[in-house]
């Protein structure tokens, strides 16, 4: 009897057991049955967001770059290119800045020296024969050279050349002289004005028109000795007649969001014309037409102390 006591009592045990199992796997299934109903409720699964780091989508493709400009010279209408300042010549060979007081060639710069070594002792007033001429380089006299237009902030621009010296000037830049219309388009601005500040003449907003006349002060006589060496080096009041390139800063051309200076005033500006023709007016200069000033009267192997470079070139591809 004890040993079948033992045996209904372990068949009991295991049945236990069963059961037991039986039921946590029913549980088990419920479960797993309760989150299906819970997702069919919801609907359709969102999409996952985008992992951060992940590849961007295709990006749309950039605009084609557009045809630049030296970085020494202004973009004008998104046509061509012009100087931001009148030039400073130096020789090509060698880089050595050439006197802006002389003509810039070996014969031109030894005669004008020659010469006025001795005409400013008989022109003018006792001060003013005192005033000795600007140094002219050694080298100058000693062989000959080219020029070759730089345009630079801050410095006296060269005057005393011929219309042909300031095209050669700008050719060994890699440039030309800039046509008529081309040097108005870019003196008038980006709004179309006849001074670089406005549609009407104001006093002193440009170099020009100025108080007095260098020849005048150095000669007593306007019309006399304008190949003389110290013409731009003449003063009035404490103040230079000629100024420094960029230092009229209300006289400045707008282009995008660029300028080119003095285009009105400091120096004349010869143009691509063979028959001559230089543009803008000098400091001293009784003009009030601005952009629109112009004279035609002299040739292009004229020069005085008042004819200048400025050059023009066309938009590079980028």
């Amino acid at each position: 009897m004890a040993t079948l006591a033992i045996a209904l009592a372990v068949l009991a045990g295991c049945r236990s057991e069963r059961d037991r199992g039986a039921a946590d796997a029913g549980a088990a299934d419920g479960g797993a049955g309760a989150v299906g109903a819970v997702s069919a409720d919801a609907g359709a699964p969102e999409a996952a967001p985008p992992l951060v780091g992940g590849p961007e989508g295709p990006r749309p493709p950039a605009p084609p770059a557009e045809p630049r400009c030296p970085p020494e010279m202004v973009r004008v209408a998104r046509r061509f290119c012009v100087d931001r300042y009148e030039a400073v010549l130096l020789d090509r060979a060698t880089g050595l800045e050439i006197s802006a007081f002389y003509p810039p060639s070996r014969q031109g710069a030894a005669s004008v020296e020659r010469i006025w070594s001795k005409m400013r002792l008989q022109l003018g007033d006792a001060e003013a024969r005192q005033m000795e001429l600007p140094l002219l380089p050694g080298w100058q006299k000693q062989r000959e050279f080219e020029p070759r237009a730089v345009s630079r902030r801050g410095v006296l621009p060269q005057g005393y050349t011929t219309g042909a010296q300031a095209e050669l000037a700008c050719r060994n830049a890699g440039k030309r002289l800039c046509t008529l219309e081309e040097w108005r388009t870019a003196c008038r601005g980006e709004r179309d004005e006849q001074f670089p500040y406005g549609p009407t003449y104001a006093d002193g907003k440009c170099n020009v028109f100025r108080e007095a006349h260098p020849a005048a002060v150095l000669h007593s006589d306007v019309s006399l000795g304008h190949s003389d060496p110290r013409l731009n080096l003449v003063r009035v009041a404490g103040a230079p007649l000629l100024r420094r390139t960029g230092e009229t800063a209300t006289c400045a051309s707008a282009w995008e969001d660029d300028a080119a200076s003095d285009m009105v005033g400091n120096l004349d500006e010869w143009i691509d014309d063979p028959e001559g023709t230089f543009v803008g007016g000098f400091y001293a200069r009784a003009t009030r037409e601005g952009c629109m000033a112009r004279v035609a009267s002299h040739d292009f192997t004229y020069y005085d102390y008042s004819t200048g470079v400025r050059c023009c070139a066309d938009l590079r591809a980028p």
